[in-house]
Order: C-alpha cells, then sequence, then structure tokens
C-alpha cells in the first residue's frame, strides 16, 4: 500500500454525450404540438464568441397553466395527456433548440417562468437559469416589476432573462453562456444534511 498523498485529477465535463445517453422518445414535447394551448418555446445557444454550441442540451422545468407545479409521475414517459412540467432537448447544428409546452402561470410572488438548465461541452458543471415568459396584460406586466430576483439585477442584466413573443405566437429565448449579453445563471446549493 503506497504512502504518497492523493492528488487531485482533473474535472470532468458535462459533455458532450448527450446523443447517446439521454434522448428519449417526445423529450421536447411537453404536450403534443397540436393541442389546444401549446406554445413553441424556442431559441439558441451561443457561446463566448458568439457562436452556436451545436452540442448542448437543455432541460426545462416549469408549473402548469394553473400555477401548480406538475407532481405528476412519467417524465421520461410521455402519454400525450399528462402534463409533467419537464422537458429536455438537444440543441441542433445551429444551436437551436425547441420545446412544445403550455404557458406557465406565476408561482407565489413571481413573475411567470421556465426554469432552464443548460449542459454544455466544456461546463464542470450545469448552468441554471429562469426564461421569464412575456406578459400577455397589465397584471403579468407588475408582476415582472415586482419580480425579486429580476428586481435584484441591473436593468441589463435582468434583460437576459426575458424572453419574447414572436410574430407567429411563440416564445424565443436565446441562451449566451458568457460574453457579451451573458445570460445570467444562478446558484443553487443543494441542503446539506447534518
Amino acid at each position: 500500500m503506497s504512502t504518497a498523498a492523493a492528488r487531485p485529477t482533473p474535472g470532468q465535463t458535462v459533455g458532450p454525450f448527450f446523443g447517446y445517453a439521454l434522448p428519449y422518445a417526445g423529450d421536447a414535447h411537453l404536450v403534443p404540438p397540436a393541442s389546444p394551448g401549446a406554445l413553441w418555446l424556442h431559441g439558441s445557444v451561443f457561446d463566448g464568441l458568439g457562436a452556436p454550441v451545436t452540442d448542448a442540451l437543455l432541460e426545462v422545468w416549469q408549473a402548469g397553466p394553473d400555477g401548480r407545479v406538475p407532481r405528476a409521475s412519467g417524465s421520461l414517459r410521455r402519454d400525450g395527456a399528462t402534463f409533467t412540467g419537464f422537458g429536455r432537448c438537444a440543441s441542433d447544428g445551429e444551436g437551436g433548440y425547441g420545446f412544445w409546452t403550455r404557458e406557465p402561470a406565476a408561482v407565489g410572488p413571481s413573475a411567470r417562468f421556465v426554469a432552464v438548465t443548460v449542459f454544455a461541452r466544456g461546463l464542470l458543471h450545469r448552468l441554471l437559469t429562469r426564461a421569464y415568459l412575456p406578459p400577455r396584460d397589465a397584471a403579468e406586466q407588475a408582476a415582472l416589476q415586482r419580480d425579486r430576483l429580476l428586481g435584484g439585477l441591473p436593468p441589463e442584466r435582468a434583460r437576459t432573462l426575458l424572453a419574447t413573443r414572436e410574430d407567429d405566437g411563440s416564445v424565443r429565448f436565446d441562451v449566451r453562456l458568457q460574453g457579451e449579453g451573458e445570460t445570467v445563471f444562478l446558484e443553487h446549493d443543494p441542503p446539506r444534511t447534518p
């Protein structure tokens, strides 16, 4: 047995291995595309130089249209009827991604948002952010203005969390991993056990 002190080894990045290990049937379809109220949430992922990231994996977690966080099981099996609030999508050859989902309602005092997780080459840990949906009325605009997270950021940084409504009714949210216009990413400290 060696008495030499153990030395740290380099960290392992979180990808790219997504095409083999993580896709599943219907992963980006939280709802069927033709279902009533279906929303196309889409965008692109860019690196620090503004180039598209073609091998990223995004996950979304969200409340339902009733403002409740779904507790239904079956996130990895789509039955066409159960809304689980979870989806997964790999970016394409141009850095694009997209989810068929529903417009979430606000949960508690926050404005309406979709939680987004990004896995990509070169990252040692996942990145967590929020895509705040465009307001549909004055009440939703007021909710955006009083949201604690958005209100705690300088306006130019808060803008990186605001999705935009396209002319076709879809919602666009681009993710910039670093550099100018870098998306605000959140820290998540899991609870510690004694």
